[in-house]
């Protein structure tokens, strides 16, 4: 039986759920794979608080490059996050020949490039499943299932807590502070939530699935990135009152040749499947040429979701270690091909939310802006006053480009009759 060492660098949440997976079903594994996993050392900052799993003590240590150093380690895991020191690990334990399993994606979307070279120069793998909706196995199966297919678009709701914070809004009416407190009491959000709300995690995690699925290099500024601090419950109200839910939703498609990438709040039909994505769940929808539509559906975080990613990586790497296989996996494609489109250059519907003053003439003055920069209006809803002097309009339009939206609107924004910066949520159909 042969016996595979593991070094794991980060003994958090996740860390502790790996340890607890591969001692509850031990067994099992040395079934399934034909070895045994053991973790040779434990690196971390607090080596003194206790963990939801209790270890052997003498395996703890502060010393990352001690365990790095080590020529028992098989396989280096990491679950510290961030830039610094991550990639400093990951880049000298794939450089001393082990194989390393990770679960960052913001060091995947800042560096990835980079370190799949270093990983392919030196006959080792590197394994992420646990990066992307770690609790939905999307990323092996658009490195092996869905291999054969051209993809030719990705919708995903890939970042829980700005999925939660809009379900509450939407379902008990508060307003986007109320939410976000409400998840951090809960600990869905982190103290300083500004990666998730902003769609910075999402555009991470976009950067991946889309680096595997159209197979050729993307750049992270390539991503349009947008949040949802500036939806209200007012504009979630107004959605669902003509038949939409709002979504934060990661957006890759191909549109002649050239390549959308986006992050945004966006307007759903309800009767979208990805509409009723409800609380931290995530869900991810990718149409192929020969597959049609698939969805993954489930738990996107957490300690044993994200745990068994760690373990489906672990399993995947002991497989090839035991059968002796050398050929290191690309990592990351390469290529280059598909031009990427600018967010000026897409072409969709718009919500569009004014503060306007009740006086006649103001929709005539908006509506005239708006056709002379070739936006059609298919419909509009004025509602009852807010103050004495103004109203809200909300207005969704025809099919228009976005260069010609953002024209118009910095015109409309700048009349004397708008009291409030005009709120844009983009819609999916």
């Amino acid at each position: 039986m042969k016996q595979i060492n593991i070094g794991l660098i980060g003994f958090g949440t996740v860390g502790s759920g790996v340890i607890k997976i591969l001692k509850e079903k031990s067994l099992f594994l040395r079934q399934t794979c034909g070895c045994d996993f053991v973790i040779k050392a434990i690196v971390d900052k607090d080596v003194i608080s206790l963990r939801r799993v209790e270890v052997d003590r003498s395996i703890l240590t502060t010393d990352g490059k001690k365990v790095i150093d080590d020529p028992q380690i098989d396989i280096i895991i990491e679950l510290i996050g961030g830039i610094s020191p991550a990639k400093e690990y990951i880049i000298e334990a794939l450089q001393k020949g082990k194989h390393v399993i990770t679960a960052n994606k913001a060091l995947l979307a800042e560096c990835g490039q980079e370190i799949s070279r270093v990983a392919r120069k030196n006959s080792v793998d590197l394994l992420f499943e646990a990066s992307v909706c770690s609790g939905l196995p999307v990323i092996k199966s658009l490195k092996e299932g869905l291999i054969a297919n051209n993809i030719n678009a990705i919708f995903g709701i890939v970042n829980g807590t700005s999925n939660y914070i809009l379900t509450k809004m939407a379902e008990q009416g508060v307003s986007f502070q109320e939410a976000l407190n409400e998840a951090k009491l809960k600990g869905f959000a982190e103290k300083d939530p500004s990666l998730d709300v902003e769609g910075i995690d999402s555009s991470h995690k976009l950067f991946i699935l889309s680096t595997l699925a159209f197979r050729q290099e993307i750049r992270l500024e390539d991503i349009y990135t947008e949040g949802i601090t500036v939806i209200s419950s007012e504009d979630i109200k107004f959605a669902g009152e003509l038949g939409y839910t709002i979504k934060l939703l990661a957006i890759a498609k191909v549109i002649d040749n050239g390549l959308e990438l986006r992050v945004h709040p966006t307007l759903l039909s309800n009767d979208k499947v990805l509409s009723n994505v409800r609380g931290r769940y995530n869900a991810v929808y990718i149409r192929g040429d020969l597959t049609g539509d698939t969805i993954f559906y489930g738990p996107g975080a957490g300690m044993l979701p994200a745990a068994s990613a760690v373990v489906a990586d672990l399993v995947d790497l002991a497989t090839s270690l035991i059968s002796g296989h050398k050929e290191a996996k690309k990592v990351f494609p390469a290529k280059k091909g598909m031009s990427i489109r600018k967010i000026r250059d897409i072409e969709t519907k718009y919500y569009v939310r004014l503060q306007a003053l009740d006086q006649p003439g103001v929709l005539a003055q908006i509506a005239g802006i708006l056709g002379d920069n070739k936006i059609s209006i298919a419909s509009v809803i004025q509602k009852r006053k807010h103050c004495q002097e103004s109203a809200p309009i909300v207005m969704m339009t025809h099919k228009a480009r976005e260069a010609n939206l953002q024209q118009a609107l910095e015109k409309i924004n700048n009349l004397a009759v708008i009291k409030e910066k005009a709120v844009v949520v983009r819609i999916e159909e």
